[in-house]
C-alpha cells in the first residue's frame, strides 16, 4: 500500500495535507511568454491529488496558475472522495485600499479559479509604513462574511504585525512564511506568538529552492543559475555562511537519511513539519515537467529521533541567522529574492504622504497624515525645516478616527512607529536619520513590550529615548510618541 500524506484541520472546515503542492514555478516555467498547457497541467494537478497531495497554493501573480487550478477544480466536480483544496494569495501594490480595490482584486481570484469561494485567501502587504492593509483587511472580513471566502491568512508578516492583525481582531487563521534549515526566523517569536493565539505556519522553501536536496551533497558551487527559486535561496546560503556551511549541513541530513532510509529532501522537510506551529509545508511542483511524488510521500514514512535533531542542531551552529523577523527579505536590504531586489514584484513605492511647502518656502516643508483633529487644532503630523524633520506625537489612529488595538500599547506602538517612519520617508528621511524620540505610557506596567517595540525598529539607530508615564492618554490610547530626525 502506497504511503500517503498525512492530514490536519487547518481551520473549521477546512482539513489540508500536511504537505501543499505549491504552484510558484509555473511562473517560472511561463517566463518566456510560453504559456503551459491549461489541461495538460490539470491533469498533472490530478496525479497530485490522487496520491493524497490535494492541497494546491498559488498567488495572483505565479503566471496562470490560477487558471490551470481553475480547469483543474472543474476536472474534479462531481468527483467522489476528498474535494481539493485551493489556496491563493493577493499581493497587491502598496496604496490605498478601497472597497472597490479589495473586491476587485478577490473577484479575479474567484474568476480565475471559477469557484463562488475561496478556500483560504492569503493577503501579502509590501510595506507596513502604508496603513491601507488595515483597510483591506476590514474589506476582506466583509467578503468572508458574504460567503466569498472561507478562511483568512496572511504571508510574510512579521510577528510585530501579526500580532496588530490579530490583537485588533482580524480572523486570521495561517502566517505563510520562509521557514527551513537555512531561514530559522519562524521558530523564534512567531512561533510563540502562533502557539500562543492558534495561528498556523504554512511553511514555504523547506528544501531551500532544491538545494537541500541529494543531488547538491558534495556538489561545486554553480557558477550561475537560471531559475528563480534558486536564484533566491542561493543568497540564504550566502547569508549563513556560503557553500561550505551548505555541505556541512547536507553532510550531516545525509547520515540520517540513510539511517531511515529516506532522501536528503525528506530529512530537510521533516525538521520543519516536526516544528510545533507548523500546520503544512509547502513543496513545488513543476507540473508536467518532473514530479517528486513518491519521494515526497516518504516524508510520512519516519520521523526524527533525539539524535537526528542533536546531530542537526550539531551543524547548525556553524550557520549565521537570516536578519530580522519573517518577510523582512521582501522590505529591507538585503533583500533576498530572486533579483536582489523588488524588480520582479513592484515597479516603485510612492511615499505614503504628500509634502506641502508652508507658506509657499521650499525649504519647509508639512505632511498631514489625514487625521481628523489636524486641521482642527492646526497642527502637521511631521514638519522639514532645512534638513530637520519634527514628527508630532502620534497615537494609533487609523484614518479619521479608528483606534488600533485599543488599550493594548505593544500593537499601538507598532502602528506608530509605522506612521512615524512614513511621515520620515514622505519628507526625503529614513528612520536611520531618527536622532531623538519621546514615548508617552498611559499605564508604567507597558513600559517593557513598548521599549521592545522601539527596539526592534531603532536597535541599529540608537536615538537619544525619553520614556515618560503620565496620567492618561485620551481615549483608549495606551501610548504616544514624538520623532525628530536630521536628513544628510
Amino acid at each position: 500500500m502506497s504511503i500517503r500524506p498525512d492530514r490536519t484541520l487547518l481551520a473549521p472546515g477546512l482539513e489540508i495535507s500536511r504537505m501543499v503542492t505549491g504552484l510558484w514555478q509555473v511562473a517560472d516555467m511561463e517566463r518566456d511568454g510560453r504559456l503551459l498547457d491549461r489541461d495538460a497541467a490539470a491533469s498533472a494537478m490530478a496525479d497530485y491529488a490522487r496520491a493524497g497531495f490535494d492541497s494546491f497554493d498559488m498567488a495572483d501573480h505565479y503566471g496562470s496558475a490560477e487558471l490551470i487550478t481553475g480547469r483543474f477544480l472543474d476536472m474534479q466536480a462531481g468527483a467522489e472522495g476528498q474535494r481539493p483544496t485551493a489556496f491563493t494569495k493577493w499581493c497587491p501594490s502598496p496604496g490605498p485600499m478601497s472597497a472597490d480595490v479589495v473586491r476587485s482584486g478577490i473577484a479575479e481570484r474567484l474568476e480565475r479559479l471559477g469557484v463562488e469561494t475561496i478556500d483560504l485567501l492569503q493577503f501579502h502587504w509590501w510595506m507596513f509604513e502604508h496603513p491601507g492593509y488595515i483597510d483591506a483587511m476590514k474589506e476582506l472580513v466583509a467578503l468572508q462574511q458574504e460567503g466569498r471566502i472561507l478562511h483568512l491568512g496572511v504571508t510574510n508578516f512579521d510577528t510585530d504585525h501579526l500580532r496588530l492583525l490579530v490583537k485588533h481582531g482580524f480572523p486570521i487563521v495561517s502566517n505563510q512564511v520562509s521557514f527551513s534549515l537555512l531561514d530559522r526566523r519562524a521558530g523564534e517569536d512567531m512561533s510563540r506568538f502562533c502557539l500562543a493565539t492558534g495561528v498556523r505556519l504554512l511553511a514555504y522553501g523547506t528544501l531551500g529552492g532544491g538545494f537541500l536536496t541529494d543531488r547538491w551533497v558534495g556538489a561545486p558551487e554553480p557558477t550561475s543559475i537560471e531559475d528563480w527559486s534558486k536564484s533566491k535561496y542561493k543568497r540564504f546560503i550566502d547569508v549563513i555562511g556560503g557553500w561550505p556551511v551548505l555541505q556541512t549541513i547536507l553532510a550531516a541530513l545525509q547520515e540520517i537519511a540513510r539511517k531511515h532510509g529516506v532522501s536528503v529532501a525528506n530529512v530537510a522537510t521533516r525538521w520543519v513539519l516536526e516544528q510545533p506551529a507548523v500546520a503544512s509545508v509547502i513543496v513545488g511542483a513543476r507540473l508536467g515537467e518532473r514530479e517528486h511524488r513518491a519521494d515526497n510521500a516518504a516524508l510520512f514514512s519516519f520521523s526524527l529521533d533525539e539524535d537526528d535533531k542533536q546531530r542537526i542542531d550539531e551543524v547548525l551552529t556553524s550557520t549565521r541567522p537570516i536578519p530580522g523577523d519573517c518577510g523582512d527579505e521582501y522590505r529591507r536590504p538585503p533583500f533576498l529574492t530572486a533579483s536582489g531586489d523588488l524588480s520582479h514584484h513592484l515597479e516603485s513605492i510612492p511615499p505614503v504622504f504628500d509634502a506641502f511647502p508652508i507658506d509657499g518656502r521650499p525649504d519647509r516643508l508639512r505632511i498631514d497624515s489625514g487625521s481628523v483633529w489636524e486641521p482642527i487644532c492646526g497642527y502637521s503630523r511631521a514638519v522639514r525645516i532645512g534638513n530637520r524633520i519634527l514628527v508630532s506625537g502620534t497615537t494609533a489612529t487609523h484614518g479619521s478616527g479608528e483606534i488600533i488595538c485599543p488599550g493594548d500599547a505593544q500593537g499601538q506602538a507598532v502602528y506608530i512607529l509605522d506612521k512615524i517612519a512614513a511621515s520620515i520617508a514622505s519628507l526625503g528621511g529614513t528612520l536611520a536619520d531618527t536622532i531623538r524620540t519621546r514615548i508617552y505610557l498611559s499605564n508604567a506596567d507597558d513600559w517593557e513590550p513598548v521599549s521592545r517595540v522601539h527596539g526592534r525598529y531603532f536597535g541599529a539607530v540608537r536615538p537619544a529615548n525619553t520614556l515618560l508615564e503620565i496620567s492618561r492618554l485620551v481615549g483608549d490610547y495606551a501610548v504616544e510618541i514624538e520623532a525628530e530626525a536630521v536628513v544628510g
